[in-house]
């Protein structure tokens, strides 16, 4: 296959791109930490964001076309018909899930998350005021539907109300969730009254061997909603627009949101992730399989050069959780690898209480980078 997408040298990524990702750390270090891809962009969206420049088009983003474009495109790749008169914009994901949280609980009330899960989940979590409550995923990282039971029962013993955010599908290992699980995750929130909070942004990042199930296709999430964008799977994140799409049962509250909150949305944000949606199809399907060649030669790296480094091959995104805990790296691996190795990963401890000796990667990157970062962190043990 003829790399077109993920094929950037570091001398070239140091020097043009000027993102959090490649400015944070000295230049010395190799930076495979936030969720960024070093790709080439998608020409449908620079054609988009440019022509909106070029004519002026820079004003307050209108409802409506972004919505008919995701709608567009879960029908055909998910056949997920989804209304787009109910959906809301919002600035993005994580703003969308702060105020979904502040509309469904109450002030200091519990959210329960599945860890290792998502950093910026404990963040929002914290900055809204309400309790975090962990039903962590089972050994082979998939969701523990029992303890997930026991937490939505124990969140609204008192009578009070609680919310479980999901990753759909999860971030940082990777684990696309079957139909059957949110099936039966649906019926445990309903029978105890949780509100479950689908963030769904790496969805058109699941790989031809697994299936992704939009949570609100399942019988029983009606009063579900999901939360997502196109920025992840086309590297967007400077360019900002989320949506927030409500099951039926949940329309109306959904209506309750400020108008401050949904017109937050960027203008150029929303006009590059419909343009990324509606045309960026080809080139999504390229990423997808440079992607599936960089997983399966990072777990041969780390089989080959990382022994005590244990990694569950992602079925989905371009992260991968490397559980370092036998590799004598420490309780913070990630610092560890930066200090020695001068590569950055995400410290596992900020993905929860199962995150202590872990680390994630980004693999969306040249097959020369992952090479050299590899054989950096190679270099720390022993």
């Amino acid at each position: 296959m003829t790399r077109r997408i993920l094929d950037h040298t570091v001398d070239e990524l140091r020097r043009d791109r000027t993102s959090i990702k490649w400015r944070l750390h000295p230049g010395d270090v190799l930076p495979l930490w936030v969720a960024e891809m070093d790709a080439s962009p998608c020409e449908a969206v620079v054609t988009a964001v440019t022509e909106a420049l070029r004519r002026g088009d820079t004003g307050y983003a209108a409802p409506g076309p972004y919505a008919a474009a995701l709608a567009a495109f879960a029908h055909a790749e998910w056949g997920w018909t989804i209304d787009g008169h109910t959906v809301v914009q919002v600035a993005d994901v994580l703003t969308g899930i702060a105020r979904l949280l502040e509309l469904f609980t109450e002030p200091g009330g519990p959210v329960i998350v599945s860890s290792p899960a998502y950093n910026a989940f404990f963040t929002v979590i914290d900055s809204v005021g309400r309790q975090t409550v962990d039903a962590p995923l089972t050994a082979e990282g998939r969701l523990d539907l029992d303890h997930l039971g026991d937490a939505f029962r124990r969140a609204t013993a008192g009578g009070g109300s609680a919310a479980y955010l999901l990753c759909n599908p999860h971030n940082p290992t990777g684990t696309v969730h079957t139909a059957d699980e949110l099936a039966r995750l649906a019926a445990l929130a309903r029978e105890h009254g949780v509100q479950v909070i689908s963030d769904e942004i790496h969805a058109p990042l699941v790989y031809a061997t697994s299936t992704f199930t939009p949570y609100l296709t399942v019988p029983g999430s009606e009063g579900g909603v999901t939360v997502t964008a196109a920025s992840k799977a086309w590297n967007l994140a400077g360019l900002k627009a989320g949506l927030v799409v409500p099951g039926t049962e949940a329309v109306a509250a959904t209506k309750a949101l400020h108008p401050f909150v949904t017109m937050g949305a960027s203008h150029l944000g929303v006009i590059a992730q419909s343009a990324a949606w509606g045309h960026g199809g080809d080139w999504l399907r390229q990423l997808r399989d440079e992607l599936d060649d960089n997983r399966h030669l990072l777990a041969r790296l780390v089989a080959e050069q990382l022994p005590g480094v244990r990694l569950r091959l992602p079925e989905s995104t371009y992260l991968a959780w490397l559980d370092c805990r036998d590799a004598g790296l420490g309780d913070d691996p990630a610092a560890t690898l930066l200090s020695r190795g001068r590569v950055a990963l995400s410290e596992g401890a900020h993905f929860g209480p199962r995150g202590a000796g872990c680390a994630r990667l980004n693999f969306a990157t040249s097959p020369e980078i992952l090479r050299e970062a590899v054989h950096r962190m190679a270099s720390c043990l022993g």
